[in-house]
């Protein structure tokens, strides 16, 4: 079935995830020498997560879906190799969170409302993702709906979720909600940097690579308190002018877990030496990486980093990460990730 073919599409949601280009084509090379069945964690990682509708499931929060792990689910299989659930994971994702006035995706689908896509706003990073994992399938299986479908949301992402603002080209986090006056908030885990990478390659350095250049630099002035680390939440009110979100707990936390990721994916581990000094500092203390730190105060959270946060770390600085997976969805992604 063409995902562009699927005669579902309702209207969605209003809300208020690499790999450096350079390793594509060995893991493109990689994925194609194996069959899905012999990747043992993409299996594992299939069965728990994924419905055979192709919904890929947040366990940890009422079963609700993402376009985040639709995403996720989306460049795994790709990655496994796994034609029949990619089609699977594109063709749902199609049917149930893709908008009609643009080509994005609603955020959030809720099994157990009435109105499963009531908020219509898209995640930036999901879009992101998405689009990325099929414009590769799109090549990989000579499937033009998928190039097709990845080249409209590359240009809705350019279109509508960049905006020129302090003399730099700002990468929202989703179509509404991100900009009061001269202040705008960003997520620096958004920045998903093989998916730009591979953006830039496919539509022109001049299209995306000032959108990158940006986003690097907003990654480099994200770099609070004694460990300089990013915050979950930034504002951005000066060219030059960085901030923790006000209405957000100021931690490296739960979201910015994935800046380390994705620079490590995307080769660009020199944006991101504090967190790596930090890690290692942990490490050399024999002490447990805290699952969280407060950039403003300190305080540290009295409880480890996930299966899938110590994966990322052990990504980022070279050393061995957990190979059970766990029974955790937002863990297990990154988790795979990690392993990219």
């Amino acid at each position: 079935m063409s995902i562009l073919g699927s005669g579902h599409a309702i209207d969605r949601r209003n809300f208020t995830l690499g790999l450096m280009l350079a390793m594509t084509a060995a893991c493109n090379t990689d994925a194609q020498s194996r069959s899905p069945a012999h990747d043992v964690n993409w299996r594992s990682y299939r069965d728990m997560y994924m419905r055979p509708e192709g919904r890929i499931v947040d366990t940890g929060n009422n079963g609700v879906s993402h376009s985040e792990g639709q995403s996720y689910g989306l460049l795994l299989a790709y990655k496994a190799g796994d034609a029949e659930a990619f089609e699977k994971i594109a063709s749902w994702t199609q049917a149930y969170l893709s908008r009609t006035d643009v080509a994005l995706h609603a955020w959030r689908y809720d099994p157990n409302s009435p109105n499963p896509v009531a908020d219509q706003n898209n995640a930036t990073d999901g879009d992101l993702v998405i689009a990325w994992a099929l414009g590769m399938a799109g090549q990989r299986w000579n499937r033009g709906d998928y190039s097709t479908r990845a080249a409209q949301i590359r240009t809705a992402i350019r279109s509508r979720c960049v905006i020129e603002r302090h003399n730099r080209r700002l990468l929202l986090p989703g179509l509404q909600g991100f900009v009061n006056g001269t202040e705008v908030t960003l997520n620096p885990s958004y920045f998903v940097w093989p998916a730009l990478d591979a953006f830039a390659k496919l539509d022109g350095q001049s299209v995306w690579g000032p959108v990158i250049t940006d986003s690097e630099a907003i990654t480099r002035l994200s770099r609070f308190g004694t460990h300089r680390l990013p915050s979950d939440w930034i504002v951005v009110s000066a060219p030059d002018q960085v901030a923790p979100a006000r209405d957000k707990p100021p931690r490296f936390g739960y979201d910015a877990i994935r800046v380390p990721l994705y620079a490590a994916l995307g080769g660009r581990q020199a944006l991101v030496p504090d967190i790596a000094a930090y890690w290692r500092a942990c490490l050399a203390a024999n002490k447990p990486i805290p699952a969280w730190v407060d950039v403003v105060t300190g305080e540290e959270a009295n409880y480890a980093l996930s299966a899938g946060g110590a994966a990322v770390a052990g990504r980022l600085l070279g050393t061995a990460q957990p190979s059970q997976l766990v029974n955790d969805y937002f863990a297990a992604s990154l988790q795979m990730l990690a392993r990219y």
